[in-house]
């Protein structure tokens, strides 16, 4: 398995060998004791498996704050996708910066996104299907989200603002500067 940080050095870009013959290919998508020495010690205990059915849908920008504070893992099972991880750790000389990768399933990237971090993606063809792991249980009470078109974060999500398709959650996020400080 391949391991790149990407612009900042906690969110990283996995891409899982694959072994290839005349049936298709094989691929270890997660593996405890490749992640670890990569320096990723996440126990994921949930997979969320997602479906979008247009290009251009957002989702994010997502966390949970303490004591559900998660990191997440995610890959595209069909499909592309654009995936993006924020630093929103108060006091972290990143706070407000991001890293973001294309995923698909042809490529098998995969992108983790540590706890303290906020992440969302966009889909990139229609009928894309995620996977994202996660290290926490779902905890509504303890979910908050920051508006994907946070003018301050300058994210260049390749759909036009007004052509992108959103929950009311997210369609209503604040603003990250107008997020309190959170706890992870």
């Amino acid at each position: 398995m391949k391991v790149a940080s990407l612009a900042l050095p906690e969110v990283r870009l996995l891409v899982p060998e694959r072994r290839e013959d005349a049936r298709g290919w094989v691929s270890a998508t997660w593996e405890r004791s490749r992640l670890a020495a990569a320096g990723i010690e996440a126990d994921f205990l949930r997979d969320n498996q997602v479906n979008s059915r247009r290009a251009g849908t957002v989702r994010g920008l997502h966390f949970q704050a303490a004591p559900f504070a998660q990191a997440k893992l995610m890959r595209v099972l069909r499909g592309a996708a654009y995936d993006v991880a924020v630093d929103i750790r108060s006091g972290s000389p990143t706070f407000g910066r991001w890293a973001g990768a294309r995923l698909s399933a042809e490529g098998g990237e995969q992108l983790y996104s540590p706890r303290g971090f906020a992440r969302g993606c966009v889909t990139l063809a229609d009928d894309s299907e995620l996977l994202l792991k996660v290290d926490r249980p779902h905890a509504p009470q303890h979910q908050g989200a920051i508006a994907w078109d946070d003018p301050d974060l300058r994210i260049d999500w390749g759909v036009d603002p007004h052509d992108a398709i959103l929950s009311g959650r997210d369609r209503s996020a604040p603003r990250l500067r107008d997020l309190p400080p959170v706890a992870f």
